[in-house]
């Protein structure tokens, strides 16, 4: 009888560790938030929380219908292949820099100031595979250049 009431408490033991393993496991997912470091010539960094959005879907809704963006958050694109990205402002309500990325992760372009519900065209002369959408202003009062490198946290390229 005594050896059955140890065997007991060591096995809820056993689960309590076990389970207590599986929620730390599951808030280190939930609290890792992708994100894009812009890191200037001068070694400074800048840090953006974003949404990631892969597929044509995804890609095709963008930022649309949002009301606002937070300070330091964007979407990143990430396209299949390096080519010239087009964007439209279509049904986004939030003016936007959009910050086009080549496959080295260098900046090859910026795009400043976006006009909200515009249809036309926004694009830079040189191919892209990344387009980072954040708040206009954003890349003239942080000074982020063409050329400057730009990183990856938590975001699986492809």
């Amino acid at each position: 009888m005594i050896s059955t009431i140890k065997q007991g408490k060591w096995f809820k033991k056993i689960i309590l560790v076990f389970i207590g393993a599986r929620l730390l496991c599951g808030c280190e997912m939930i609290a890792r938030i992708p994100e894009v470091r812009i890191i200037k010539k001068d070694g400074n960094r800048i840090q953006v929380q974003v949404e990631v959005a892969r597929t044509p879907a995804e890609r095709n809704l963008g930022l649309m219908y949002r009301k606002s963006l937070g300070k330091n958050k964007g979407m990143l694109f990430i396209f299949d292949e390096e080519k010239k990205q087009n964007f439209t402002m279509k049904n986004t309500y939030i003016p936007l820099d959009m910050i086009f990325i080549a496959k080295d992760k260098r900046i090859v372009g910026i795009v400043e100031n976006a006009v909200p519900l515009s249809q036309k065209q926004y694009s830079v002369a040189k191919p892209s595979l990344y387009v980072l959408e954040v708040n206009a202003f954003f890349c003239r009062d942080l000074n982020i250049e063409i050329g400057d490198e730009v990183q990856f946290k938590d975001i699986d390229n492809h």
